[in-house]
């Protein structure tokens, strides 16, 4: 029992020590951009302000890293950094919504031979994409022609900035993480790429290890609780989705969590569709943590502080819209939950489809769209 209660104490500890590093991390980003200088941001900054380019960007970024906090999260330091623009950032932040479900997809691979139960898990992890991918295709419209989401993401980002008091010359969050980034960049000679791959590696790893920590802590003790009794309705699993997501700070671990559950037999379409709904909100949380991360750079300008945080509430408020649309009304419920049963019965005919779904949705074609605009940031 002693034992027990020393390893919770100590990965208690380890969170804490995981959310210092990682704050470390967004802010070295966006000391290395300093250090790159204004060309190298500016290029970035015009590659990227296609809004179809962003969108695929944050497709394909986040199917590499696994986790669209991670992607959510660096993304904010660049805007900080005046690499990217809000505008940009919002269309990628669309697109890391979409990525993160690629792990749900992959998840569901493991019970392909298996026909009864991949067909439930397909159709599990099919509904958390289906959601994002409809979601994307009223928003992106919408904020496109106008700009719904940066404006008010924008007045959200102000009142952030001034109730919480980031940019104020007290701000104890820059006096603690601001020694660290500039040591960082110190050890590293201020050489801009080192300090940069430093402080991403520094981030995505820092965030893998307080989600492994948390999942640790939290899901191993609701494990025997995953049952009916927590998906007893719709509002139920909803908040569930995100109070759980919020606690372990992925919404990748969470959704796939249930994807077993529903190729078992345990969990319907229709009580895990309201959960990763939840869980989308639940991971925007990381957002906000970036946003006051950003005010630890050495001489940031509070203006881009707002930025950052302006970026953190729209990614918070494209997914609170799209639990707006579906939540309430039965019927557009019910439209991913039956699209993703029809694509789980067309995939079972042929189980070399949901591989190469995945494939050219998730990674083909986003490097098709995005090839040369990444080629010519560097190349230049």
């Amino acid at each position: 029992m002693k034992n027990e209660k020393l390893l919770t104490l100590l990965k208690i500890l380890g969170v804490f020590t995981c959310l210092y590093l990682f704050l470390v991390g967004i802010g070295g980003m966006g000391y290395s951009f300093k250090l790159f200088g204004k060309e190298f941001s500016g290029r970035i900054l015009q590659a990227t302000s296609d809004p179809l380019i962003g969108l695929f960007i944050g497709i394909l970024a986040t199917t590499i890293v696994q986790s669209s906090s991670t992607t959510t999260s660096i993304i904010i330091g660049m805007v900080a950094a005046e690499a990217i623009g809000v505008r940009g950032a919002i269309f990628m932040v669309m697109g890391a919504n979409i990525g993160t479900t690629v792990t749900a997809k992959l998840v569901s691979l493991g019970h392909i031979t298996r026909k009864a139960e991949f067909r439930r898990a397909f159709a599990a992890s099919s509904v958390h994409d289906t959601f994002n991918f409809i979601t994307v295709s009223i928003l992106f419209p919408l904020e496109y022609f106008l700009h719904i989401l940066e404006h008010t993401a924008t007045w959200m980002g102000r009142i952030f900035v001034d109730v919480t008091g980031i940019t104020k010359p007290e701000n104890y969050l820059k006096k603690f993480t601001q020694p660290s980034i500039e040591a960082l960049a110190d050890m590293l000679d201020k050489v801009p790429w080192l300090v940069l791959l430093v402080s991403v590696i520094i981030t995505f790893f820092m965030l893998w290890a307080i989600v492994k920590l948390l999942q640790s802590l939290v899901l191993k003790k609701l494990e025997a609780f995953f049952d009916a009794v927590l998906f007893r309705n719709a509002a139920i699993a909803f908040v569930v989705g995100m109070f759980l997501t919020v606690l372990v700070q992925s919404s990748s671990i969470t959704t796939s969590l249930i994807v077993p559950l529903a190729g078992a037999g345990v969990l319907r379409l229709q009580q895990i569709f309201p959960f990763t709904i939840g869980a989308n909100i639940g991971t925007t949380v990381t957002g906000l943590l970036a946003a006051l991360a950003v005010a630890g750079q050495p001489g940031i300008d509070p203006k881009l502080v707002i930025a950052g945080a302006t970026v953190a509430f729209a990614h918070f408020l494209f997914n609170a819209s799209g639990a707006l649309i579906f939540l309430p009304f039965k019927k557009l419920r019910d439209l991913p939950v039956l699209f993703a049963e029809w694509l789980a019965e067309r995939c079972i005919r042929n189980r070399f489809v949901p591989i190469v779904i995945i494939l050219l949705f998730f990674y083909i074609i986003p490097i098709i769209v995005t090839w040369n605009t990444i080629a010519g940031v560097f190349n230049k």
